[in-house]
């Protein structure tokens, strides 16, 4: 390998994420636990959150406009305005949560910083992940910070025109195997998957990886072995 470049993920990658929209999942469903099943709103909130990727993109506002879409769908549209407040309130308490860091994380950066131009390439909503990168007081280590609408081919062979590399210098980290992992391989990239134990199920995919440019981490910190 030839690296200059290591792109890191952000979410369930750098710090925890993931298990905040399930908490509030929970909290959404035993709101409108009167008018239907725990599964039947989470199939019906997952539906409206994927069909508004589109509109949306991906992050907390959008989901918060999705939870407060999927309850007037299941209430018929007779939901009281005191639980559209609700449903708000849980979203607020999301954008104001800690950001925890993942083990390991802080001590990778160390390690890497100044042999390898280091890069968050994440995807979401611009103000959010601008938040948390700022309190998870990581900035300092990244060349550059990428947010994109979506983790695609056409996005990450941007990144690398904008970084003046080719393909193969550029390795990326992540815990997805659709966003993280599958488009950088596909432009003849190298990626490390690192899985976090819960995945949105959006991102889950069922491919197996055969490919040697690709490694599976147990943890963030074995990716020095790899480099």
């Amino acid at each position: 390998m030839n690296i200059k470049v290591i792109a890191f993920d952000a979410d369930d990658t750098l710090w925890v994420n993931e298990p905040y929209f399930r908490q509030t999942e929970e909290q959404f469903c035993t709101l409108l636990s009167s008018y239907a099943s725990q599964h039947e709103l989470e199939r019906e909130l997952l539906k409206i959150e994927i069909g508004n990727l589109g509109l949306y993109g991906y992050g907390i506002k959008g989901f918060i406009l999705s939870m407060i879409e999927a309850a007037m769908n299941i209430t018929q549209n007779t939901l009281s305005i005191e639980v559209v407040n609700q449903i708000i309130g849980l979203g607020k308490q999301m954008l104001n949560q800690p950001i925890e860091l993942l083990d390991g994380v802080e001590d990778v950066l160390e390690e890497l910083k100044g042999k390898y131009r280091l890069v968050v390439a994440t995807k979401g909503d611009l103000l959010d992940q601008e938040r948390k990168l700022k309190k998870s007081g990581l900035s300092p280590y990244f060349h550059h910070i990428e947010i994109m609408s979506e983790k695609d081919d056409a996005n990450y062979l941007k990144l690398i025109k904008h970084l003046d590399i080719q393909p193969q210098e550029l390795l990326m980290v992540g815990n997805s195997l659709k966003s993280d992992v599958m488009p950088v391989l596909n432009i003849g990239g190298y990626a490390v998957h690192v899985p976090y134990h819960i995945t949105w199920a959006h991102e889950q995919i069922e491919d197996s990886i055969d490919n040697d440019r690709f490694k599976s981490a147990d943890t963030i910190k074995d990716i020095l072995a790899y480099l």
